[in-house]
């Protein structure tokens, strides 16, 4: 498949999904990006337009083992639900940011969820 219509179509998911998810201070929405060698996620509160809590890969203690991807995208999962439940925050809204829901995107929410937060 050719890049430009990959973009195209991540863009128009993107915005299809955004249309209906807004978060707020009590329920923030949960943003998901994905590289190809990091994964970053954020917990926005639409209302004020500010970034609550983030956390990204390289947040974790890397080790002289190499982990998979979606390893890795699990345990940043876990990571930003137990700085979530620090700040009190327990209820979040999903924005896969246009992804697809499977591999690293789905081991995120997977350990988010292990973690504590609930979608």
């Amino acid at each position: 498949m050719d890049a430009k219509i990959k973009r195209e179509k991540n863009y128009r998911r993107h915005k299809r999904i955004r249309a209906k998810i807004k978060g707020t201070g009590e329920i923030p929405r949960f943003c998901v990006f994905r590289s190809r060698k990091h994964i970053f996620v954020q917990l926005i509160d639409d209302e004020k337009g500010k970034t609550i809590i983030s956390a990204s890969d390289s947040e974790l203690k890397n080790s002289k083992v190499k982990e998979k991807k979606v390893e890795v995208a699990y345990k940043t999962g876990k990571l930003i639900a137990k700085k979530a439940l620090e700040n009190k925050i327990e209820k979040v809204v999903f924005d896969r940011g246009g992804y697809k829901y499977h591999g690293r995107i789905k081991a995120i929410a997977e350990g988010a969820r292990e973690g504590g937060l609930k979608f």
